[in-house]
């Protein structure tokens, strides 16, 4: 994470602005291409999670193979889609700044290597998740932010243009990682030896299960990737800089917490695959409870500090980055809680229902900000937006689960919904009390950032947790002080 948000500013200060703008629009309009790959590597990381809690290890060995074939087939389409239509309107329809367009091709060309390469790594990851190899995991990840912290620095010293630079950097390391992943797995997973393999059924049942979540993932591309490519046609790369900055904030205090939900993934799917639907629910409650306090105790403090923050952290702020970072830390704190809920949805298998309830809603946000933006609504707009269709798809979702799986909907309410709502009123009080009795200075930042760690810690542990929890977390800390 400290990585992550160090080489944001090192990347923004080198590539400057327009460049930095740049790069996340050209590169976000590949990553809308994740409407075809996402979707299968939904199925995959399922049928992967699925057979190894069935403890099935010849058809684990050919869901593998299946699975690596597909991602093979997925990353011809996405090459020759991205050369035609990609390159068309990168050329023709885009707002680049004036003598940046060879640049920005090379971009587009970097990316869809690198998109394609992280694409074929899919399988190998999904079995470490599987077999809840998180150190392993854990490891490569770090190891991959230290090498994009070396691409920072690296073109800091670069005799080519910076932009350029910085796109082949990442395609290089995109293929060291991807090397690694494949040596680990081969090494260590006995499904992992590829052999080509073609099983008719498999492939038919992995492309039904696929073809449903094609929706629930192009409402996802369309919802970041898409918007990014409105604010780009409406406002210009200037505001993309400060969406780019946004989402690197996003995703640096929502990595943990993604990595605390991926430890869980594979419990609720093979507590599913296991017939232990009890164990699932729980799995999900407390994913969901925990997800949010996690992600609440690392972003509470850059919502309240969020000016300061951004001022030591990037030196020259883009307009309109503080509040696209509020924003857009409210709308990740209401979707996190939904996470569990989706891979227990996605553990049966029958996702039709739940496709065709969720995935509309959550689509609303595209078309509403295009209508927004084509009002003369602000670009902060889109973010109200996303919170309002976010809160109304949780509601949807635990209905769809109702019916599902006879998901315990009040248990849900009582024990993830009241509490997680009341730990997040009581640990604001006195943090926003502060902030507003106060100028800006270092005095107030030191002390908002207590007590913001402070009031989250306190409100969890007495009104976030259950007496039983307490218990447990009371048991850990006394073996912890026993050790020392």
């Amino acid at each position: 994470m400290a990585i992550s948000l160090y080489t944001s500013r090192v990347v923004l200060n080198s590539l400057g602005i327009d460049d930095y703008g740049t790069y996340n629009v050209v590169g976000g309009m590949v990553g809308m291409f994740a409407v075809i790959s996402g979707a299968l590597s939904g199925a995959i990381s399922r049928f992967i999670t699925f057979e190894l809690g069935k403890d099935n290890g010849e058809k684990l060995s050919r869901v593998f193979s299946t699975s690596v074939n597909i991602q093979l087939i997925t990353s011809f389409i996405i090459i020759i889609l991205g050369e035609i239509v990609g390159v068309w309107f990168l050329n023709h329809k885009m707002v680049i700044p004036d003598g940046r367009i060879v640049a920005a091709n090379w971009v587009l060309q970097c990316s869809l290597l690198s998109f394609c390469i992280n694409l074929i790594s899919i399988p190998y990851n999904a079995c470490i998740i599987a077999h809840e190899r998180m150190t392993a995991f854990a490891y490569i990840s770090i190891l991959e932010a230290v090498l994009k912290l070396a691409v920072c620095f690296l073109i800091v010293i670069s005799p080519w243009d910076r932009l350029v630079s910085y796109a082949v950097l990442l395609l290089c390391v995109a293929v060291i990682i991807r090397l690694i992943y494949g040596l680990y797995c081969h090494r260590h997973f006995q499904e992992s030896h590829y052999r080509f393999i073609y099983d008719r059924d498999l492939f038919k049942e992995m492309a039904g299960f696929s073809g449903w979540s094609f929706f629930t993932n192009g409402a996802y591309v369309f919802n970041t990737q898409g918007i990014n490519l409105l604010i780009n046609l409406f406002f210009g790369v200037g505001v993309n800089a400060a969406r780019g900055i946004a989402s690197q904030v996003e995703h640096a205090v929502r990595h943990l917490v993604d990595s605390f939900t991926m430890a869980i993934n594979p419990q609720i799917t093979k507590s599913y695959a296991a017939g232990d639907k009890d164990s699932m629910f729980q799995l999900v409650c407390r994913g969901a409870k925990y997800s949010y306090f996690l992600l609440l105790f690392l972003s509470l403090p850059v919502f309240m500090e969020a000016d300061q923050i951004l001022t030591i952290w990037l030196k020259t702020v883009p307009e309109h980055t503080t509040i696209f970072v509020r924003l857009s830390i409210v709308a990740t704190l209401i979707r996190i809680v939904g996470k569990p809920g989706h891979t227990a949805s996605m553990a049966t298998g029958k996702i039709r229902r739940y496709v065709l309830w969720v995935t509309p809603v959550y689509l609303l946000a595209f078309p509403l900000t295009w209508i927004a933006f084509s009002l003369g609504a602000v670009s902060e707009s889109t973010y109200i937006i996303l919170i309002v269709v976010n809160l109304v798809v949780e509601i949807v979702r635990l209905g769809v689960m109702k019916g599902l799986l006879d998901f315990p909907i009040g248990t849900f309410l009582r024990d993830v919904c009241i509490r997680i709502l009341i730990v997040t009123l009581v640990s604001l009080v006195l943090p926003l009390c502060l902030v507003l009795s106060m100028p800006q200075s270092w005095w107030r930042f030191v002390l908002s950032l207590i007590l913001c760690i402070v009031n989250v810690a306190v409100s969890v542990y007495f009104l976030g947790m259950t007496v039983d929890e307490r218990k447990h977390i009371n048991v850990l800390i006394s073996k912890k002080l026993h050790l020392l």
